[in-house]
C-alpha cells in the first residue's frame, strides 16, 4: 500500500524543503563489501549469488524506515513494504525490469526471484510493483567496476545499487558497489547504516 504524507508531519520535513528542487539531490557512496559467505552460500545452495545479493538488499533495507519514504514528483510517498528490482536479459536480447516484493524467508523470495525472471524474459515485459518502494539494483557481470553514478532524471529518485563482478583475494572475495539515493528520502548517516545492515546480513546468512 502506498499513500501521500504531508511532508511537515515527518521528520524528513527540512530534507523535503532543501533536496527536492535541488539541481542534484541524489547521492551516491562507494563501499566494497566482503561477500566470502555470499558466494560459499550461493555454491553450498546452488542459488544464484545475484538473488542472494538483492535478499540481503531487503533485509538490510526492511531495519530502516526512511526507506519507507520516497519522493515521487513533488510529493513525499509513504510505502508499507519494499521490493529489489533486478534487471533481466529477455528472449530478445534486450532488457526488461524485474521487481521482487522482498520475503524475509529467503527460500520463498528465491521462488519470487526464479519465477517472474523468468516470465519477465518469455514476455518481454516489465514487471513494477507499484505500491511498494522499490530499490533499484544493475548488476554489470561482464568486467569488474569500481562504482558506477547513475543518472539524476527528476523522474526515478528511487535508490539504487550497482556491481560487477566479484574478486578474489587470496581466500576471500570481495565486490566494490555503488548506492546511490536521493537526499529527500534519506541522510548520510542512513545511507552508512544501511550498507552495515548489508554487510552484516552477509556476513549471518
Amino acid at each position: 500500500m502506498v499513500k501521500e504524507i504531508r511532508p511537515n508531519e515527518t521528520k524528513r520535513a527540512v530534507a523535503y524543503e532543501l533536496w527536492l528542487n535541488a539541481p542534484n539531490p541524489m547521492v551516491t557512496f562507494f563501499k566494497t563489501l566482503n561477500v566470502t559467505n555470499l558466494v560459499r552460500f550461493s555454491r553450498k545452495r546452488k542459488m544464484k549469488f545475484n538473488m542472494l545479493l538483492d535478499y540481503c538488499i531487503g533485509k538490510a533495507a526492511v531495519e530502516i524506515k526512511e526507506f519507507y519514504i520516497l519522493p515521487v514528483g513533488k510529493k513525499l510517498m509513504q510505502y508499507d513494504t519494499i521490493a529489489v528490482n533486478t534487471i533481466v536479459k529477455n528472449k530478445e536480447g534486450e532488457v526488461s525490469s524485474c521487481d521482487i516484493l522482498y520475503n524475509p524467508d529467503l527460500n520463498i523470495f528465491n521462488c519470487d526471484y526464479l519465477k517472474y525472471t523468468a516470465q519477465v524474459a518469455e514476455e518481454c515485459e516489465n514487471r513494477d510493483l507499484v505500491d511498494s518502494m522499490v530499490i533499484g539494483t544493475s548488476a554489470i557481470l561482464y568486467t569488474e567496476i569500481d562504482g558506477a553514478i547513475g543518472m539524476n532524471s527528476g523522474i526515478y529518485n528511487n535508490p539504487f545499487i550497482i556491481w560487477g563482478r566479484y574478486r578474489k583475494k587470496f581466500f576471500k572475495y570481495y565486490l566494490p558497489i555503488s548506492f546511490q539515493f536521493h537526499h529527500t528520502q534519506m541522510d548520510g548517516a542512513h545511507a552508512g547504516k544501511f550498507l552495515e545492515n548489508l554487510q552484516n546480513v552477509i556476513n549471518n546468512l
